[in-house]
């Protein structure tokens, strides 16, 4: 395996930092984490794929190593922050991967840019009706301090937290989901807005190929099915495919599915 990379890109206003497998010599692809992860919890899926991808893993604004402009933002900002980044990398219509708040942005971008993306996956991200009901003051606010509680604890203490709350995790996970509770500016974060437009507007724009990943609602997947069927109705372009037994979390819940249904979508690129 070769040493990975690092560095930062001024793109729409921000600093934004990217870990990066390759060197230009294979096909792009983008890797895009949920709200409170960073870039290298893409890891195992990372070293899965950096041989036969060129893979940047970013760091969202607010997360990880990225600037925090301290203001509320959505999936449009964080998808115009994808499209300067790829310009600046000079990436040609890489493909673009995100999981929940990055699939927001990943198609978002997909939408509105669709010179710069070859194709997207969204991991249990995309078709979902906002329940304002999900997102009450009471809701954010127990969640934002449960985050700001892990700011004053080790390493190794936020790692068996996660290992207990997420068992069927495997140990590979651990480390950046851990790093990435501790870097995460949770006040920036906590004035993130989840719904740019409707999501019926955005994915009658797309023009490239789009898979949805879908998991098991009971566990905690947020695509309901007939929504992923509706997203495949209104556009031609998109499918979905199911991941059984996992939930949110889907490529740590169920990595080899989830890793089958990826690579045989990127192999028709």
């Amino acid at each position: 395996m070769a040493e990975w990379t690092q560095g930062d890109v001024l793109t729409n206003g921000i600093r934004m930092h990217y870990y990066r497998t390759g060197d230009g010599s294979l096909p792009p692809l983008v890797l895009c984490h949920g709200g409170s992860d960073s870039g290298l919890c893409w890891t195992p899926v990372a070293r899965a794929l950096e041989g036969e991808y060129d893979i940047i893993m970013i760091d969202a604004r607010n997360h990880g190593l990225s600037e925090s402009p301290q203001k509320p933002s959505g999936p449009l900002d964080q998808s115009e922050d994808l499209a300067g980044l790829i310009r600046a990398l000079g990436l040609q219509r890489p493909a673009v991967m995100g999981h929940s708040m990055g699939g927001g942005a990943a198609v978002q971008l997909a939408a509105n840019h669709p010179d710069l993306v070859g194709r997207v996956i969204l991991e249990d991200s995309g078709p979902v009706d906002f329940d304002p009901s999900r997102f009450t003051s009471e809701t954010r606010s127990r969640m934002f301090d449960w985050m700001r509680d892990l700011k004053g604890k080790s390493r190794e203490d936020v790692m068996a937290m996660g290992r207990q709350q997420s068992p069927t995790w495997s140990e590979e996970e651990l480390g950046p989901w851990a790093d990435s509770k501790l870097q995460v500016n949770v006040d920036a974060m906590s004035q993130y807005v989840p719904v740019s437009e409707p999501w019926r507007d955005v994915f009658a724009r797309i023009q490239c190929p789009l898979l949805i990943i879908t998991a098991d609602n009971d566990k905690g997947s947020m695509v309901k099915p007939e929504l992923a069927e509706e997203a495949t109705r209104l556009n031609s372009n998109v499918r979905y495919v199911h991941v059984p037994g996992a939930g949110h979390n889907i490529r740590r819940e169920n990595y080899a599915g989830f890793m089958a249904a990826v690579r045989a979508f990127l192999a028709e690129g």
